[in-house]
C-alpha cells in the first residue's frame, strides 16, 4: 500500500465501500442485514443483548495465531468506525488483498456495542452509563459482554474505535484532526511498558500511511490516564489497545471521507501486525502532533452582541451538534466560544458586522 499513489488508493477503496451504510447515525437495523449477508468465511453469532434487548453480534474471521479484537460504537453517537468495519469486511472477502492478514491473524469484531445509545444518538447506553468509563465497575450489560469476549478470546491487540468532536485541530496547524491515535497509559506516570511501545509501533505504521494521503491532518489524543477507561484498563491487563478517534474533514459532516481514512488506518494496522514481529520502532509516535482545541465549524467575526443592556463587539464560534427529533437526526448550531477568536481556525469565517445576533438562532447548549 505504501507504494500506491493517492488516486490508486482511492479507487481501490471504492471497490470495498459498503454503500448501504452512510451518515452519522448507524442503527442495529442498518447493520443486521449486512451481517446476515456476510459469507461463510465469517463466523457470526449473537453474544448477548443490550439493556433494551437488542442483539449484539460478534463476527470472527481468520486462522492465524495473532489474535486481534476490534469494536465500534461503544458510544452510540460515534458511528464512523462502524462504517469502516463494514468496508473492512468487504476487503476481507478478497483473498488476494487480505490473505496475509487472515493467514497470520484471527480477527474478532463487535460492531455496534451500544445499539441503545445509537437510537438516542448519545454516548451513554439506555441507563445513561458511559461504557468507556465502565471498565472497572463493569455495571452495564454491554460492558460485561465486551469484557467476557476480552477474557475468553485473549487478544494480543485491540482496536477501540471512536469519534471525536470537530473542535480538535492538529497542534500547530489550522487543520482539523481528521484521525487521532492513542496508545493508552496504564498509570498516572504514563509508564512506557513493553505493551505500550508495541501499541505505539502499530500507530507509527498507520500514521506513516495516512501522512501520505492527508498530511498534517493526523493528531495524537491525550494520553492522560483515566482510571475507569476501557483502553487504559485493557492496556493494563496486557492487551495492546489502539484507540482511533475519527474527526472532521472539510465539508464532511457525515464523516464519509473520514470513514475512508479510518479504513486505511485499519488495513495498515492489521497488515503491520500480520507481517511483523518487530515492534521496536515506537519513538516516532511522539512526533505525531498533539490534538489541540482550536477548530470551530463557523466563526462569526465582529458580531454586535447585546448583554445586560450594553452592546459589545465579539467573535462568536460555533460547533455543530446533533440530536434526534421525531426519529430523525438533526444538526444544529451551538455557541462554543465567544470573545477574541483570532487564534482559532475554521473553514467558514463570516463577517458578522451587518448580522443581527438575535436572528442567528444559536443555541447555548
Amino acid at each position: 500500500m505504501k507504494k500506491m499513489n493517492a488516486e490508486k488508493i482511492q479507487n481501490w477503496y471504492c471497490n470495498n465501500l459498503e454503500k448501504q451504510l452512510k451518515g452519522r447515525r448507524v442503527l442495529f437495523n442498518d447493520i443486521e442485514p449486512l451481517i446476515k449477508n456476510l459469507s461463510s468465511k465469517f463466523n457470526k453469532k449473537i453474544i448477548g443483548n443490550s439493556e433494551s434487548g437488542i442483539p449484539i453480534y460478534s463476527i470472527s474471521i481468520g486462522t492465524g495465531k495473532k489474535k486481534i479484537l476490534l469494536w465500534s460504537q461503544m458510544h452510540g453517537n460515534e458511528s464512523t468506525g462502524t462504517k469502516a468495519l463494514f468496508d473492512l469486511f468487504n476487503f476481507l472477502e478478497n483473498d488476494d488483498l487480505s490473505y496475509n492478514i487472515l493467514n497470520n491473524c484471527t480477527l474478532q469484531f463487535i460492531p455496534l456495542l451500544n445499539p441503545d445509545g445509537a437510537i438516542k444518538f448519545t454516548r451513554e447506553n439506555l441507563n445513561n452509563v458511559d461504557l468507556n468509563r465502565d471498565a472497572v465497575s463493569i455495571s452495564a450489560t454491554e460492558s460485561k459482554l465486551l469484557r467476557n469476549i476480552l477474557d475468553n478470546f485473549n487478544p494480543k491487540f485491540c482496536f477501540n474505535l471512536h469519534d471525536q468532536r470537530s473542535i480538535f485541530n492538529v497542534e500547530g496547524t489550522p487543520n482539523p484532526a481528521t484521525i487521532s491515535f492513542l496508545a493508552p497509559s496504564i498509570d498516572k506516570a504514563r509508564t512506557l511498558t513493553t505493551e505500550r511501545k508495541e501499541t505505539m509501533s502499530v500507530i507509527v505504521a498507520m500514521n506513516s500511511l495516512l501522512q501520505e494521503i492527508i498530511p498534517n491532518h493526523i493528531g495524537r489524543y491525550t494520553d492522560e490516564f483515566y482510571p475507569t477507561a476501557t483502553g487504559d484498563n485493557f492496556q493494563k491487563l496486557g492487551h495492546n489497545t489502539i484507540l482511533i478517534e475519527a474527526g472532521h474533514f472539510e465539508n464532511d459532516y457525515d464523516r464519509e471521507k473520514t470513514r475512508e481514512f479510518n479504513f486505511y488506518a485499519l488495513v495498515k494496522g492489521l497488515s503491520f501486525i500480520a507481517s511483523s514481529n518487530d515492534y521496536t520502532n515506537y519513538q516516532s509516535y511522539f512526533d505525531i502532533p498533539n490534538n489541540d482545541k482550536l477548530f470551530l465549524d463557523i466563526i462569526y467575526k465582529n458580531l454586535r452582541v447585546e448583554e445586560n443592556g450594553n452592546e459589545e463587539i465579539k467573535d462568536v464560534g460555533i460547533q455543530y451538534k446533533f440530536k434526534v427529533e421525531n426519529g430523525e437526526l438533526v444538526k444544529y448550531k451551538c455557541i462554543e466560544k465567544t470573545g477574541n477568536l483570532s487564534n482559532y481556525y475554521s473553514y467558514n469565517i463570516i463577517n458578522g458586522e451587518k448580522l443581527n445576533f438575535n436572528e442567528l438562532k444559536l443555541s447555548n447548549s
